[in-house]
């Protein structure tokens, strides 16, 4: 069969030479591939006019992770701790969710690209967990970390979406953010959350597949229920 082609969405990165290069995670690629996608990545400075034809050709979006939202998208403050604003992945991410739901397209996103979703619908952000939630378990374990370490659990809403693709309502998590959801808007759903009430994924109601995680399931591939997501999330873009 036809691997379905996924767009994964890049970073602007300064690299050693001192020149910009349009960049991924390489856990993200071999996610996709080993779960039977055709991981695409797309680069950054594609005009709003030009993605509808972008994504005619693929069947799935993957919303990585990365540096923080601008809080002008979400009505929000500037704060010291909110770093590497690039306005044009937030213009091209937001952009882009928002016109795969409408084309019913299967979408994941992860940390950051769970934030895209978030903003992207109507929702809102902590600029910062630690400062602005009282209570907050530590959210930031980066850098210094195996961004393969479990740090703490999340309940996952049972009957839910993801409940189903990960066959349990609980499952320990890595955890790489220090921004995170303050209000998830009504076209969302939340269906997971961290001990301190964070949420940590959100579904699209009405979507096929249209879900978001505030972990990094990519650096959890050794765990059956976090490949599961990535086979899931294939497997509905098949249908595309």
């Amino acid at each position: 069969m036809i691997r379905p082609l996924i767009g994964i969405t890049t970073a602007r990165v300064l690299n050693n030479a001192h020149i910009h290069v349009m960049s991924v995670a390489e856990a993200y690629v071999q996610a996709v591939y080993q779960a039977g996608g055709l991981p695409l990545l797309i680069p950054l400075g594609i005009s709003d006019a030009d993605l509808a034809p972008l994504l005619v050709k693929l069947h799935g979006l993957l919303l990585t992770g990365g540096g923080d939202i601008d809080p002008a998208r979400y009505g929000g403050q500037p704060h010291p701790k909110v770093y590497d604003i690039d306005h044009d992945r937030d213009r091209l991410e937001l952009n882009l969710v928002v016109k795969a739901s409408q084309a019913g397209m299967p979408f994941l996103g992860i940390c950051r690209g769970f934030q895209v979703v978030n903003v992207a619908f109507g929702g809102t952000l902590y600029e910062d967990i630690l400062d602005q939630h009282p209570g907050a378990l530590k959210h930031d374990y980066f850098p210094g970390y195996p961004r393969d370490q479990l740090v703490h659990p999340v309940q996952v809403t049972q009957g839910s979406h993801l409940a189903e693709i990960l066959a349990q309502t609980q499952v320990e998590v890595n955890s790489l953010h220090h921004q995170g959801v303050r209000q998830v808007p009504p076209d969302l759903r939340t269906t997971a959350l961290a001990p301190d009430g964070i949420p940590e994924a959100v579904e699209l109601r009405g979507h096929p597949f249209g879900l978001a995680v505030q972990w990094h399931p990519e650096w959890l591939q050794v765990h059956a229920p976090m490949r599961r997501l990535f086979q899931a999330f294939v497997e509905a873009a098949k249908t595309v």
